[in-house]
């Protein structure tokens, strides 16, 4: 009798949503085959690299015609089991193919077949003979020459991205003063080295302690902690104290946060813990991310902080998970596999069987439903942490004064005050460029992006028109194309604009400007803000990646130059993301010893729900507007899903649309509402059109049942081959 067949089911990254039945290796030791392990396999005409899912010893296929894979390239597993499991079984709900999942969850480098092994990232540092050595004895080999000029200006090393503008062929000149003895090779760390000179971490006060001691006396299994506390109120001493104690005993802690911009100040705050930072997140090279994974899957780096996709880094030894700003939209993935990090990371502490905190300033509406619903527990920090006091918020109307490039006489009156009295001013607009739109004063004519139905911007430093959303530009055009006047005009407020009128109305004071278009080099946002934090910048100008989080003790005066841009919008969740937003940004003043003050410039003053939150706070805003959710059966109460489609013909995505819904409806499940198809909000983007089908059920199974019948069909669909199309489970934005 024969022995069983040893069949390998993988994951290949491709837009199918199935497993790949293989045969193992030739001369492959098939005891070492375990799920979480990497192969190389043909696929077609090409080699790939796929994850091992499931070990069996039968297939739906002949084995005759089964392939066999090509090499095995690992060892031991990438996955743990229960890591395993969990990004299967996401996957599965959220109906995105299984190979492209797994894929997600690894470094690119181990996509691409690279060895699992740490190693950092490759840097060139001048040596002390280099320091001494005069460039221009290197007239005859400028390039060296070039290339010394740059590492004496960087003698804490430089790596290939640092020399990418170089041209040429500065690898060779890297060679020779190499060889020279002017430059040496090494490899920089990728972990975050420990704080040497690290103290004991601050005493809490008394509910801070209260948290962390509700965290630790209730054992190692799995809760899931609402941390509420009010901006300042000491929200990361806690995450600090509650860490100590995991990694004291062994364990290691994953720490979420929403933006990359957040990272230097955490990583500078939880260097105070005295060990080993593993940091992952899109600004990484892949050899370092790669490092820093590793790093934590081995357990050598016992805090694992990362934004969105540092959720699926394996961990040895997990003790605890920390989502920080957890209401943040950045945690939901909006391309490709459409997880949501939050709600992921709460399954994964389930199955590890330990302890979840979400911490926050404004809940979300979701996690406020889980704690009514007693999933989670409440840990509460009503209070500023020492002598700060709230700030003073004030609505500033501003109906019939007179504007200056957004900014108000009253306004300009209270900034001059607060830098009289030494304070640093914080102004927040959520808008970069100068101007959302250039228009022409004679004829009307409007500058729109011809890929998109939405208006260029208008970058008055690159002198450049540009759009957002498809990323195409042309150069700002000197008259009007539809009449020839040079009469063009910027219409609309963005944080250049703000920051070339306050450059006026205060040349003498230092400001930064904090937004994508100032912080896309790698280090640009430390710079800015260690202007700010050093004092020499007094004024901040900045979108919300400056008003989540940053701990900046000298402001004392907080201004929203527009809420009203927030506050009416199509979609259902814009009334809550204006109050997180005003509460998140009012929360940067007043966190010292100073007080603060913040200013709310409005044409509606009278906004009940804007006043209703300045009088009451969040938690009041936030109870009345889930009780609305529910009258309404608005999620959380019930359950979407959003089919989108678009393609080049404009009829495509509603033909697709339309036979989606008629095979949905021919299932017979009344618990599933499907609405549509509509437009999507942007009807046209980056040449393709766009629409979208809803569906609504009260529960999650009969969503999941009609999904898991109606997509297999979708593939297979004739009108399908015709356009791009997605499905989002749970989807934060709709309209």
């Amino acid at each position: 009798m024969s022995d069983p067949a040893v069949i390998l089911r993988i994951a290949v990254p491709t837009p199918l949503y199935r497993l790949f039945d293989y045969l193992p290796p030739k001369d492959c030791d098939t005891t070492q085959l375990q799920p979480g392990l990497r192969l190389q396999i043909p696929f077609g005409r090409t080699k790939v690299v796929g994850l091992l899912v499931e070990v069996s010893d039968e297939s739906e296929f002949e084995l005759k015609r089964l392939r066999r894979a090509y090499h095995l390239l690992d060892q031991e597993p990438l996955f743990d089991t229960t890591l395993l499991k969990l990004l299967v079984w996401s996957a599965h709900y959220y109906h995105h193919p299984i190979g492209e999942a797994l894929a997600t969850a690894l470094p690119v480098l181990l996509r691409q077949g690279h060895a699992a092994e740490v190693r950092g990232e490759q840097q060139w540092q001048i040596t002390d003979a280099g320091l001494n050595k005069d460039p221009l004895e290197l007239k005859r080999a400028p390039r060296q020459a070039t290339l010394l000029n740059r590492l004496k200006a960087h003698p804490e090393g430089v790596t290939s991205e640092a020399l990418s503008d170089l041209e040429g062929d500065w690898r060779g000149a890297l060679r020779a003063l190499i060889n020279k003895g002017l430059v040496e090779v090494n490899e920089r760390p990728c972990l975050e080295a420990a704080d040497s000179s690290a103290t004991a971490l601050i005493d809490l006060n008394s509910l801070q302690q209260q948290a962390v001691d509700a965290v630790l006396d209730a054992g190692s299994g799995f809760n899931a902690w609402l941390l509420e506390g009010v901006t300042g109120s000491g929200k990361t001493e806690v995450y600090l104290h509650m860490i100590r104690a995991v990694i004291d005993r062994g364990e290691q802690v994953l720490v979420l946060i929403p933006e990359i911009g957040l990272t230097p100040q955490l990583v500078e705050r939880f260097r105070r813990l005295g060990v080993a930072l593993a940091v992952l997140h899109s600004g990484l090279s892949n050899r370092e991310r790669l490092c820093a994974w590793l790093a934590a899957s081995s357990g050598t780096a016992p805090v694992v902080i990362g934004t969105r996709s540092a959720l699926f880094t394996p961990l040895a030894r997990p003790g605890l998970i920390v989502v920080d700003e957890e209401h943040d939209l950045s945690y939901k993935q909006q391309d490709g596999f459409r997880y949501h990090a939050r709600d992921l990371a709460v399954l994964r502490a389930r199955h590890h069987k330990i302890p979840i905190v979400l911490g926050t300033a404004t809940p979300s509406l979701e996690s406020l439903h889980n704690l009514n619903q007693q999933r989670y527990k409440r840990l509460h920090l009503p209070e500023r942490v020492g002598n700060a006091i709230h700030p003073k918020l004030r609505l500033l109307d501003v109906r019939s004064l007179p504007m200056e490039d957004g900014l108000s006489p009253p306004l300009l009156e209270s900034i001059r005050h607060h830098l009289d009295k030494g304070g640093q001013v914080l102004l927040f607009l959520n808008r970069r460029g100068f101007a959302p739109t250039l228009f022409c004063h004679d004829c009307g004519w409007i500058a729109d992006c011809p890929r998109c139905d939405h208006h260029y911007t208008l970058h008055q430093r690159a002198v450049a028109l540009r759009c957002h959303h498809c990323d195409t530009h042309r150069p700002l055009p000197e008259q009007c194309p539809d009449c020839g006047s040079p009469d063009l005009r910027p219409l609309g407020l963005g944080t250049e604009r703000i920051e070339t009128a306050l450059s006026s109305h205060f040349p003498e004071v230092g400001h930064v400007r904090i937004d994508r278009d100032t912080t896309r080099n790698k280090g640009a946002m430390e710079e800015k803000l260690a202007l700010a934090h050093s004092g020499e910048a007094r004024i901040l100008i900045g979108t919300q990646m400056l008003a989540k989080g940053h701990h900046l003790p000298d402001v004392t005066l907080v201004a929203i130059l527009d809420i009203d841009q927030a506050l009416y919008g199509a979609d259902f969740r814009a009334t809550e993301r204006m109050a997180q937003l005003v509460v998140q940004v009012a929360g940067r003043a007043g966190r010292a010893e100073r007080p603060g003050e913040v200013v709310i410039q409005t044409h509606h003053p009278e906004n009940p729900l804007l006043n209703s939150l300045l009088t009451d706070g969040y938690a009041r805003f936030a109870e009345a507007a889930l009780a609305e959710r529910n009258l309404a059966d608005l999620p959380p109460n019930c359950r979407y899903a959003l089919l989108r489609a678009d393609a080049t013909d404009s009829q495509a995505p509603f033909t697709f649309l339309e036979r989606a819904r008629e095979l949905g409806s021919a299932y017979g499940i009344n618990e599933v509402m499907l609405l549509g198809p509509i437009p999507a909000p942007m009807p046209r983007r980056a040449g393709r059109y766009r629409a979208q089908l809803l569906l609504q059920a009260s529960d999650r199974a009969p969503l999941q049942q009609l999904l898991t019948g109606l997509i297999p069909q979708l593939e297979s669909e004739k009108s399908a081959r015709k356009v791009r199309w997605s499905i989002d489970i749970d989807p934060m934005e709709i309209f």
